[in-house]
């Protein structure tokens, strides 16, 4: 399962900073472009902080907590039954994780450019190693409903 998720994860990766690094060459900062009316515009901004931007000037924290979730990940997806739901959701989680980090090393910041718009209400701007960390997310907490981390191994009561 590791190399497939080494794989997809660095697939993954290689897309958001591709993407990151077009909507940078291509929109000036705060520069916005409508591409559904009142939904959907891609919106260059940098976001120094977290989702919503909370923690927003704590580089230094954000960077540890990153790579100490990523060893985390590395150290619990060896306890997940190898699947291909659990191993995209490692893929997501360290892609995502990876590629927000990536920047913020580089750059002190993360560049957000994804910008919706659900019944009046303006969504915080966000970008794909967001939406990859969702995702997975979403996956991990289905695998562990489904309790399959245990790697498979049934434990039963007497």
């Amino acid at each position: 399962m590791k190399k497939k998720i080494i794989f997809i994860s660095s697939i993954l990766l290689v897309i958001d900073l591709i993407t990151k690094f077009v909507i940078n060459s291509t929109l000036e900062l705060y520069e916005s472009k409508n591409i559904i009316t009142n939904f959907f515009s891609i919106t260059r901004i940098y976001n120094d902080g977290a989702s919503w931007n909370i923690f927003s000037g704590q580089r230094l924290i954000l960077i540890l907590v990153s790579v100490i979730i990523l060893i985390i990940l590395i150290k619990y997806s060896q306890s997940f039954k190898q699947n291909m739901r659990n191993t995209l959701a490692f893929g997501f989680l360290y892609s995502g994780i990876l590629g927000n980090l990536i920047e913020r090393i580089l750059f002190g910041h993360v560049t957000d450019y994804l910008d919706f718009t659900f019944w009046n209400y303006d969504y915080p701007v966000f970008n794909l190693a967001d939406v990859f960390i969702i995702c997975g997310l979403i996956l991990l907490v289905i695998a562990i409903l489904k309790k399959e981390d245990i790697s498979g191994i049934s434990i039963r009561s007497k």
